[in-house]
């Protein structure tokens, strides 16, 4: 509602300062308030919470790992398939990842996915569009690396890639204890409430891109993703998730 009243205050002291009528400013600033209503309506909840976001995250892992049907094949298979094509796992690998930048800065392909999920917060279609395809990326990337990706520590490391910054940083910021650097023994050792506290670390951090206190405001994200994603995903954000995610789960170097 404060957004609503600061487009109708701009509209009133731009009428007024090239000497419109009260009704006139008015009308203008109902017009703005509208306007504003009509964009809110059409990207759902106008702010996404920490709690939303781990929802989020858990349902685009979800849609990685069993596919979604006529659009996208779970990632399992994908990854096999690059396995059986091209023999070694650092060849296929490398080999998927090319493809995958490839087509994630392709204009139109992030798109593709947009609709396809059903998911449990209203957030728009780009948004979890380009998660899913990055998410599911660095799946395809765990299981050419020997792992289980439906084990909660690898869906935790999975997560971790995700922010593309420090792994051992980001953990550290959990309040864990860590001597020099995560290895996977470590967190098969840590219960599943750790886990879930680390995965909720990684959603604030994916929020915290888009704002300083935890929440997106959609009505300033959606047009800069819409933007983004119409011209294909950001290429370097996208491939310094792939590196990371290749030397965590290929090279077994965990940073």
């Amino acid at each position: 509602m404060s957004v609503i009243n600061n487009v109708g205050n701009a509209a009133k002291t731009v009428a007024d300062g090239v000497g419109k009528t009260a009704a006139d400013a008015a009308n203008n600033a109902a017009a703005a308030a509208n306007t504003v209503k009509e964009t809110v309506q059409n990207f759902g909840d106008v702010v996404l919470t920490q709690e939303q976001m781990s929802e989020l995250l858990d349902k685009c892992y979800d849609a990685a790992l069993n596919g979604i049907p006529k659009v996208s094949k779970s990632s399992d298979d994908l990854a096999q398939e690059y396995l059986d094509r091209y023999g070694s796992k650092e060849k296929a690998a490398k080999r998927f990842i090319a493809n995958q930048i490839a087509k994630c800065t392709t204009s139109g392909f992030v798109t593709g996915f947009g609709g396809v999920l059903t998911l449990p917060v209203s957030i728009s279609a780009n948004i979890s569009s380009v998660i899913y395809v990055q998410m599911r990326m660095i799946a395809v990337l765990a299981y050419m690396g020997g792992y289980d990706t439906h084990e909660d520590d690898v869906q935790t490391l999975v997560y971790l890639c995700l922010v593309g910054t420090s792994i051992t940083d980001l953990v550290k910021k959990t309040g864990i204890d860590v001597a020099n650097k995560v290895t996977m023994n470590m967190l098969k050792k840590l219960p599943g409430s750790v886990l879930t506290s680390i995965n909720q670390k990684v959603g604030f951090r994916l929020l915290t891109r888009f704002g300083t206190k935890g929440t997106i405001n959609l009505v300033k994200v959606v047009p800069v993703a819409g933007a983004l994603v119409g011209a294909g995903m950001d290429f370097a954000g996208t491939k310094t998730i792939a590196d990371r995610a290749y030397d965590a789960f290929i090279l077994k170097k965990i940073d």
